[in-house]
């Protein structure tokens, strides 16, 4: 995760899921995100219309031109990555996981753009086959933006975010240091996967 606003949602997505697979729709704040929402999107689940933005961002509105609420997410992309783009979004709605992606556009000044996805499921009224959320964001400094816009685009790697993702808690109040009772134990060194201590035999 290249992009802070990638990385931000995906903290925040992590956060709010708690132990659960998906956090619910309500549990979305968009001020506590609003330093990413330009890069930020909802689908509704809803394979037959293209899987369609309830909510688009500015940033990610302004790099196609156009408006997206009600356009099917699977329109933005080309032919040969319309199918890979339908796939993903099943993978991460029915089975709960999340997805990052790269991908390419070409603008309409001819020059091509790389960009960073990412696609989370969200649980609306019990099921997380309903709503998804997601983020888009250039991997350039976007100075194109507002100058020309993107046309559809092409699905690059991608990589699984599974429910083994190590669920973010919320950082506790500093507790002053009790005064130890015993000696402090060594700082070990990570050794092929181990941490070893010194001392003991030699």
């Amino acid at each position: 995760m290249r992009h802070p606003s990638i990385r931000q949602l995906f903290d925040y997505w992590n956060l709010r899921r708690g132990r659960r697979a998906a956090p619910d729709r309500a549990d979305i704040e968009p001020g506590a995100i609003r330093r990413v929402l330009a890069d930020t999107f909802i689908l509704s689940f809803d394979e037959a219309a293209g899987h369609p933005f309830r909510i688009a961002g500015t940033r990610v509105c302004a790099a196609f031109g156009r408006e997206l609420k009600n356009e099917g997410f699977l329109d933005l992309w080309a032919a040969d990555s319309r199918q890979q783009a339908r796939d993903l979004i099943n993978v991460v709605a029915n089975e709960t996981v999340g997805v990052i992606a790269s991908a390419r556009g070409t603008s309409t000044a001819g020059t091509a753009h790389d960009l960073e996805l990412l696609v989370l499921p969200l649980s609306h009224r019990g099921r997380t086959n309903a709503r998804v959320l997601g983020a888009l964001a250039p991997r350039d400094a976007a100075y194109w933006l507002g100058a020309c816009t993107l046309g559809n685009l092409t699905l690059g790697t991608l990589r699984y975010l599974g429910p083994g993702i190590e669920p973010a808690v919320e950082p506790a109040p500093p507790i002053a240091p009790a005064r130890p009772t015993s000696p402090a134990r060594p700082e070990g060194r990570i050794r092929h996967g181990f941490i070893v201590y010194d001392g003991g035999q030699t």
